[in-house]
């Protein structure tokens, strides 16, 4: 079996003695090289699996150039840049080069050989990346960043966990708001494992009727029902070797959680109006927005299905939780849905990336997506402001801004009225004193005579 090739460009190779150790003793092979003029032209004869350029500062950009330069001749080859000056300007320039990933130093040779291994198969060929779609709507065959798409801590570390997953053939159980991702990572996990060349077929579990279920899932011989003249084989038959994602599968009947639960335990089904069982080679990955274990309880979702589904089990936060990825995600849906060349799309101001962040976003990362598809119908300025938004969203930012205006009031005339004693004031609010902070450091507001004797100092 072949070694994965791991080429690292850096300046400084001190900086990734631990993680070159830790690959080579992990079998891969390492090969550094300096960061300098003609370092592209070293990528393109050693043709390596994976490559790791070192960017220094933003006063010396060298890293970014060699990778826009390396992507323009190798764009196959997946580039990771490692810097100890990240930032978020840095995260989404990144992105527009067509780097796959983005490691910010200090970080342990552990959790970078993690990030290797993400983009990287177990057999060491380059693995396909997931398309950048932001709903569940996701298609099979496109590519890009996916997942890779993150900025918070807590979704790397998801990531992280996804690729662990996709590594072993145990089933998996996704939760979350509608909206979040969830056919997504399902594809991100299918596409990142060994069945990645086998069919995934997704399930929408609350769209088949009792009475078409059996046909549906598990085919039919010829005249096993009226109008069935041919045999023809079911969607779980369709998948062997591959994936099945059952999606929204909190919406299915007893009768149909009866079936598939027989499914998973056996891997095997049986044609309606056959004889003979036929034994499949799955791998399932269920999702839903619903609470399942609070179901087992009102006994409206069976406990011994739930508990064959939740083996490895991911959360997915809603947009509004993790909204550092907000920036991120707006510049990968630009080059989707950008019609000119990747040098020419639009910028967005800091005013438009300000308003996304301040949205609630009950549509979660499909409805940030729609809102960026909608903004390329129109004739879009080099340089996007707010108001480009749709309506509703600015509507609701002018209410919420309206609210947070009249709550500043009611918090300064508790203060003025208490002379300035938060722990009455937050009696007199009923808040808690750590409401009260937050509130005081969300409003910048300040005691006047704190202020004034800061400056008389």
């Amino acid at each position: 079996m072949n070694r994965s090739t791991v080429l690292f460009l850096v300046a400084r190779p001190t900086t990734f003695a631990g993680v070159t150790q830790l690959l080579s003793s992990s079998g891969f092979e390492v090969i550094t090289r300096p960061l300098e003029r003609g370092a592209s032209q070293q990528a393109s004869f050693l043709r390596p699996d994976l490559i790791v350029i070192e960017h220094l500062n933003s006063y010396s950009p060298g890293g970014l150039e060699l990778a826009r330069e390396i992507h323009r001749t190798s764009c196959s080859i997946p580039l990771i840049l490692a810097t100890v000056d990240g930032s978020e300007e840095l995260a989404i320039e990144a992105l527009r080069t067509g780097l796959q990933d983005y490691v910010n130093f200090p970080c342990s040779p552990a959790q970078f050989l993690e990030t290797i291994r993400t983009h990287l198969d177990v057999n060491g060929a380059a693995i396909r990346r997931v398309g950048d779609h932001g709903g569940d709507t996701g298609h099979k065959n496109s590519r890009g960043t996916g997942h890779a798409v993150v900025a918070s801590e807590s979704m790397r570390e998801m990531q992280h966990y996804l690729a662990r997953a996709a590594r072993t053939d145990c089933t998996v159980l996704i939760t979350g708001e509608t909206g979040t991702g969830k056919e997504l990572t399902a594809r991100f996990i299918h596409e990142n494992s060994l069945r990645r060349r086998k069919p995934f077929v997704c399930i929408n579990c609350a769209a088949i009727p009792d009475s078409l279920l059996e046909s549906e899932l598990f085919g039919h011989t010829r005249g096993a029902f009226t109008g069935a003249h041919e045999l023809r084989p079911g969607q779980l038959e369709a998948a062997d070797g591959g994936t099945v994602f059952l999606d929204e599968i909190g919406d299915m009947s007893h009768f149909a959680q009866a079936k598939i639960l027989r499914v998973l335990e056996t891997k095997e089904i049986c044609r309606l109006g056959g004889t003979h069982p036929r034994r499949l080679d799955l791998r399932f990955i269920a999702a839903t927005h619903q609470d399942l274990h609070a179901m087992t309880i009102q006994k409206t979702f069976r406990q011994d299905l739930f508990f064959r589904l939740d083996v490895a089990h991911v959360h997915l936060a809603p947009l509004r939780e993790r909204k550092d990825d907000i920036p991120l995600l707006v510049h990968s849906f630009t080059r989707q849905f950008s019609q000119r060349p990747a040098q020419e799309s639009p910028e967005f101001s800091e005013d438009f990336l300000q308003a996304l962040r301040s949205y609630h976003w009950p549509g979660n990362i499909r409805e940030l997506k729609n809102v960026i598809e909608n903004l390329f119908l129109a004739d879009l300025p080099e340089k996007v402001s707010a108001e480009y938004l749709p309506q509703h969203v600015r509507r609701c930012l002018e209410t919420n801004s309206s609210l947070a205006e009249g709550e500043r009031e009611l918090l300064l005339a508790a203060l003025f009225s208490t002379k300035w004693n938060k722990t009455e004031a937050a009696g007199k609010l009923r808040w808690s004193r750590m409401t009260l902070y937050r509130k005081l450091r969300k409003h910048q507001i300040a005691n006047p005579a704190v202020r004034e004797s800061k400056r008389l100092q």
